[in-house]
């Protein structure tokens, strides 16, 4: 078959998943990304059930390992930093994983490993710049970049995160954004220097407040403590998205007096630093592409961080778009001929792809948004969550895997697919 020529906005987990796959199978693939160069920072994650497989199928097991974070488990603590259970981590012979798994790793090691193997494969990185407009064709689709530069590609991909401008030009001038807010629902993240304690072990902390209040720290380095805080709160519905001085206030003035640490990790936030907030939401389309535009990761489907499993969607759907592009549209070994059916075969993959994706997604983003606040309101009382900390003990001393309880690790009756055309070399 002739061989595609891609664009995909987002050099993120997603875009460079994907390109890693198109480009192994021959296509001439681009990818836009507007930050100045590869975003090879930001907060520790996993990856859970098909991910791993598809990690495998990759090639890239041993660089992974590489890079894996030490986490050994997590803990929950009072006020007054004592434990009140721990949840230690599970390995893949466990089956289903804990919070803390086997694959935790940093988000820019998972991104510069998928990066430097979709680069090793031909992929072409343009960093600095993002799509402009586009104007799909039918047979092609017109890109402007912000750069100035025009080109013309035969599919354009939106993997630029949950608040994907990609997605806002497919749905058109006017039309209801995709992504639905949490309520409330926000989360801090930065790092902050403190080095390991004589005795300190490699731990995840979480500690709950009164008032929808929370504090996770972590570290993968010696040297450093990865910070998560926020809770519920409508402090910042009237912050603007990205100005960082004004977060961090609103954000310092919800958390004051929440206790345990919280003074001295605010006085930290409140310096220079890699200091980022995400107003959490989920993302749910009828159908992810329209003509020549298709969506992947979390401008498709943004499952929130309530499921743990953003990264393992985001590499299964990369995984499956490119498999199907690659069933239907075949390698790109060929050159284009004056008669094609390019067109028809761009539709049917990316019709396949959402019909075959979607039933994970559902299971996934299942009753994130649904039901009411009962839990949240109940652990925003003192009272709350210390009976959610007998709660916590009772299952830490049974042993049992809350991971699996919480998270949307287990997605049932559905088999990831075998793409001959992903996995066979040329």
């Amino acid at each position: 078959m002739p061989r595609l020529k891609i664009l995909i906005s987002g050099g993120g987990i997603a875009g460079n998943a994907l390109a890693y796959w198109l480009s192994k199978i021959g296509h001439d693939i681009t990818v836009v990304e507007r930050f100045s160069s590869l975003r090879d920072s930001g907060l520790q994650l996993d990856l859970r059930g098909h991910g791993i497989e598809v990690m495998k199928r990759m090639g890239l097991q041993e660089a992974f390992k590489a890079k894996v974070a030490p986490e050994k488990g997590i803990q929950l603590i009072d006020k007054r930093g004592r434990r009140r259970a721990f949840f230690p981590a599970t390995t893949a012979e466990d089956g289903v994983q804990n919070f803390t798994t086997e694959f935790e790793i940093m988000r820019g090691d998972i991104c510069r490993i998928l990066y430097d193997a979709a680069v090793k494969h031909g992929a072409k990185f343009i960093f600095g710049t993002s799509i402009e407009n586009y104007d799909d064709k039918g047979s092609s689709v017109a890109v402007r970049l912000e750069n100035g530069r025009e080109d013309s590609f035969d599919l354009v991909v939106g993997a630029d995160g949950l608040n994907s401008r990609t997605r806002k030009m497919m749905l058109g001038p006017g039309a209801k954004d995709a992504a639905h807010p949490l309520d409330g629902v926000m989360a801090g993240y930065f790092t902050m220097p403190k080095p390991m304690q004589q005795g300190e072990e490699y731990l995840a902390t979480f500690y709950i407040a009164p008032g929808n209040r929370a504090i996770m720290v972590r570290r993968s380095h010696p040297e450093t403590l990865q910070v998560y805080i926020g809770g519920k709160t409508h402090v910042l519905d009237s912050v603007a998205r990205g100005d960082v001085k004004a977060e961090k206030e609103a954000l310092t003035e919800f958390m004051r007096g929440a206790g345990w640490e919280t003074e001295n990790i605010l006085k930290a936030m409140n310096t220079d630093n890699d200091f980022y907030l995400e107003r959490m939401a989920i993302v749910k389309l009828d159908q992810w592409f329209r003509g020549r535009v298709v969506l992947v990761g979390d401008a498709a489907w943004c499952p929130t961080a309530n499921t743990g499993m953003g990264t393992t969607s985001s590499i299964v759907g990369a995984y499956i778009l490119a498999g199907e592009i690659g069933r239907h549209c075949g390698r790109g070994t060929a050159k284009k001929s004056g008669k094609s059916d390019i067109g028809a075969n761009i539709d049917k993959a990316l019709t396949s792809y959402d019909a075959k994706f979607r039933p994970f997604i559902d299971q996934v983003q299942k009753g994130i948004r649904e039901g009411s606040d009962w839990g949240t309101s109940f652990m925003s009382t003192a009272f709350g969550i210390s009976l959610m900390h007998v709660f916590a003990a009772v299952l830490a001393f049974f042993r049992v895997n809350v991971g699996a309880m919480m998270l949307k690790e287990q997605v049932k009756d559905w088999d990831l697919p075998d793409y001959e055309e992903l996995l066979n070399e040329a």
